[in-house]
């Protein structure tokens, strides 16, 4: 990912530095595996703990050795060797590659994945306060972007929490079936390892054995972290959208936070636009093709090859990093964001009263009226509203046939959107307790 969108602890992950550092992690467990099982004498593990460690001498060998061997874990392993010439016969001893590269991208992606859910944590914190602190902000609902029936800004607020909670879950899921490495060998099959060596050395590490494994950790696993990611990336996208549609100039009911010296326009000084919403959903876009690779890179040849390899290079850090940064960029967005409660009301006046549409319906039909001549009746008082930009409720009163069955007490009781928010307090105690 680009430094543009890379917040610094991804930055530290994904570095060549930490790989190596990891694979280090992993051949040392490793070792000290073999050495409970006798292979590797206790002075040699010693020697080898004191020594080993990947610094920018480092780096430079593996880069030296890499540009001859085009096998980026054959040059980490020389780089080593050289720090413990009389004891390199000991480093990666019956080990294939792809066993410590697979069970050091799971350290990575546990890494990742929890500081991902720390971000999410902070997210449903600060949803769930903007939920009970606008919890009566009456505004209007809208399907199809057209006026429907008065809900409140709150309402909206606990729809994102209910839903980042549902992602949270997804993420733990991903989190629990990632943590698991494997180190056994060419094929699987343990032909130059012990399989308590593996279970020892994963032990260390914090991760599980892979039941079964090829020459890889299969890659179902990845995709589904590719997946969780995927899906809550397109939820960020969803609350920005909604945030972009609300503040057109049109709308105006909420805005993204425009700091003092911002500038929306090299053109044109008045703008302001919701440009960090736009990158939210931009970047969205970006990791949610991601899984389509991940999806592509499970089926491999035979016990594996390495077609998925290169691509995993790429769409692990940038999947990552990048869901990290929208995170935290729109928990920016909501600590600034604007609310203007009074254009939520004057906007509710636009469409001059005709949410309370479906209201009359019912209570034409709780009075007796059939539904299909209560609905004609409704429909017609509303087309006429609406033509005539009238308020619904004098259309309503002035109707006879509608008076017949409502008083125009009874109308306006119906128009007030108070009434279409009577079971609030039930959605809230679904998702928030009774307190």
């Amino acid at each position: 990912m680009i430094a543009r969108y890379t917040r610094e602890p991804f930055k530290e992950l994904w570095s060549e530095k930490r790989k190596f550092e990891l694979w280090l992690k992993v051949e040392l467990a490793v070792c000290r595996a073999w050495h409970k099982k006798g292979k590797i004498p206790t002075q040699a593990l010693q020697e080898i703990e004191r020594r080993v460690r990947v610094d920018e001498r480092t780096l430079e060998r593996i880069e030296y050795y890499e540009k001859i061997y085009k096998h980026d874990v054959l040059a980490f392993v020389s780089a080593i060797g050289e720090q413990i010439p009389e004891y390199s016969h000991y480093f990666h001893m019956g080990l294939t590659s792809s066993d410590v590269v697979d069970t050091a991208l799971a350290l990575q992606l546990k890494q990742a994945l929890n500081l991902i859910i720390e971000d999410v944590d902070r997210l449903l914190e600060r949803l769930k306060e903007l939920a009970l602190r606008e919890k009566d902000t009456i505004m209007m609902g809208r399907t199809h972007g057209v006026h429907a029936e008065p809900i409140t800004l709150g309402l909206k607020f606990l729809s994102w929490y209910q839903e980042m909670k549902r992602n949270r879950d997804r993420l733990v899921r991903a989190l629990e079936n990632i943590s698991y490495g494997k180190l056994s060998g060419a094929v699987g099959t343990y032909s130059n390892l012990d399989p308590e060596v593996e279970r020892l050395a994963l032990e260390e590490l914090g991760l599980k054995v892979e039941p079964v494994s090829t020459q890889i950790v299969p890659r179902d696993r990845h995709a589904e972290v590719l997946w969780a990611i995927g899906i809550t990336a397109t939820s960020l996208e969803r609350f920005a959208t909604e945030i972009r549609h609300l503040q057109r100039t049109e709308v105006g009911e909420l805005q993204e936070p425009f700091t003092e010296g911002q500038r929306g326009s090299s053109a044109m000084p008045h703008k302001k636009n919701p440009i960090h919403a736009e990158r939210v959903c931009g970047l969205a876009r970006l990791i949610r093709s991601y899984l389509a690779t991940a999806l592509e890179n499970v089926p491999l040849w035979h016990e594996r090859d390495i077609s998925h390899s290169s691509a995993e290079r790429v769409i692990l850090p940038d999947a990552t990093t990048a869901l990290d940064y929208i995170l935290n960029l729109f928990i920016q967005i909501l600590d600034g964001l604007v609310i203007d409660r009074e254009r939520m009301i004057k906007n509710m006046e636009l469409s001059f009263g005709l949410y309370a549409s479906s209201k009359v319906l019912v209570r034409l039909m709780e009075k007796g009226v059939p539904r299909d001549r209560a609905y004609e009746m409704v429909q017609a008082c509303a087309m006429k509203s609406w033509s005539q930009k009238r308020a619904f409720a004098d259309v309503l009163a002035e109707d006879q046939a509608i008076r017949e069955f409502l008083s125009e007490e009874e109308i306006r009781q119906l128009i007030d959107p108070k009434g279409f928010l009577k079971n609030i307090d039930v959605i809230y105690s679904r998702v928030l307790g009774s307190s």
